[in-house]
């Protein structure tokens, strides 16, 4: 098909393509269309693609993800106490619909409940407090494991992690029963 009298049924063929493949520009949608038995060039393709307002949605950005230190798909298990934490935040609310946010720190082995603290607002700099003061009331632990939220892969908690002589263990993205 081609001319003036299929320009309709080019424009359908061309949105139905643009929804089919959502990431492909003009050039790629003039090839399939070209593929499909169509005989057009890329400049047409392009004056309708604009008259039609279509547009290649942006790429989201990939968030940045922390992975387990070996490359491995191996979980770590425990062996004795102190030798594998897990911490994450929990959020809640209160009667009159105010939130807050605890920090859960607990020890894999042992199952034991070592820190909750509570705050409206939860950062990386509470995030290190808290894990010195438990530090030099238990000693440090092999391994700290955590998901991928901000405040455990900032850069600060995790220089400061490795500055005492723990590692870090971070559990798969969309996993969160992995998390203790």
């Amino acid at each position: 098909p081609r001319g003036q009298a299929d320009e309709a049924r080019l424009v359908t063929d061309m949105i139905e393509l643009t929804r089919q493949y959502g990431r492909y520009g003009y050039r790629r949608i003039a090839a399939l269309l070209r593929d499909a038995g169509w005989h057009v060039n890329d400049k047409r393709i392009e004056r309708l693609w604009r008259r039609e307002g279509l547009k290649v949605p942006r790429k989201q950005p990939q968030k940045g993800r922390l992975w387990l230190n070996d490359g491995s798909c191996v979980r770590l298990r425990p062996q004795y106490r102190d030798h594998v934490w897990s911490y994450d935040f929990v959020h809640h609310r209160t009667d009159d619909g105010r939130s807050f946010r605890t920090l859960n720190i607990i020890d894999e082995y042992s199952r034991e409940c070592l820190a909750i603290r509570v705050k409206r607002k939860l950062n990386s700099t509470d995030v290190i407090d808290t894990l010195t003061d438990l530090f030099i009331l238990r000693g440090i632990p092999a391994y700290i494991r955590s998901d991928n939220g901000p405040e455990f892969v900032a850069q600060a908690v995790r220089d400061w992690i490795k500055a005492v002589g723990a590692k870090t263990a971070y559990i798969e993205p969309g996993s969160p029963w992995e998390n203790g």
